[in-house]
């Protein structure tokens, strides 16, 4: 599949579940106190950088953006799905939010001071992952604070249907948590945390922390 058929069926796709979405994941973190530490350490590191704009890439209907609101980051959110971004602005409306790709990044150079990819990794494909990662280091200044969430695994699956019997037709990419790191490491990020979980969130979750080099 090529590229912008495969972003067309993850935009449709989140397009077609983003209400249904919302509701059931609204509380999921409530029972993920393990991610929710994660995303506490986050953001103390936001808090070390200097504070700042943080991006949530891939933001969905904006609760982990809303999450780290509450910790005091100021988060926007990102996401490849219009209809996903509706219910976020519904949901959230205090809170900024923007239609967006993190395959073609609309950020400048060094404009954030850190960024989160929640479980949004995980539709990007092998062949795809290492120019996100290069957008990444592109746009979170020096010093800046990275925090990955994504489903642990080695295969890729066909997601057809899901969040309330809806159709589907999105790829889900499940990945070892060396191999993240060993990209991030490649493309100018420290890793200073990695761990697995089992919680709400995932199965088999990964969560790496790392820093931007210099």
């Amino acid at each position: 599949m090529d590229d912008d058929a495969w972003l067309a069926a993850t935009r449709t796709s989140y397009d077609t579940v983003a209400v249904s979405y919302a509701r059931l994941v609204r509380d999921l973190l409530a029972e993920a106190p393990y991610e929710r530490a994660g995303l506490a350490s986050f953001a103390e590191l936001v808090e070390a950088a200097g504070g700042g704009p943080v991006a949530d890439v891939g933001c969905g209907t904006g609760r982990i953006t809303a999450h780290l609101h509450t910790l005091g980051v100021d988060a926007f959110g990102i996401d490849l799905s219009p209809g996903m971004i509706e219910v976020a602005r519904r949901d959230h409306p205090g809170l900024r939010f923007e239609v967006g790709s993190m395959t073609d990044l609309d950020l400048a150079d060094d404009s954030v001071t850190g960024l989160v990819a929640w479980y949004s990794l995980i539709h990007i494909p092998d062949d795809r992952i290492d120019a996100v990662f290069a957008h990444f280091r592109r746009v979170v200044r020096p010093g800046g604070p990275l925090l990955l969430g994504f489903h642990v695994g080695d295969e890729t699956t066909l997601k057809t249907e899901g969040y309330g019997g809806h159709p589907m037709n999105v790829r889900v990419h499940r990945r070892q948590p060396a191999e993240v790191a060993a990209r991030m490491r490649q493309h100018g990020f420290t890793v200073d945390s990695q761990s697995t979980v089992t919680s709400a969130e995932s199965r088999l979750g990964g969560v790496i922390v790392g820093r931007r080099q210099p």
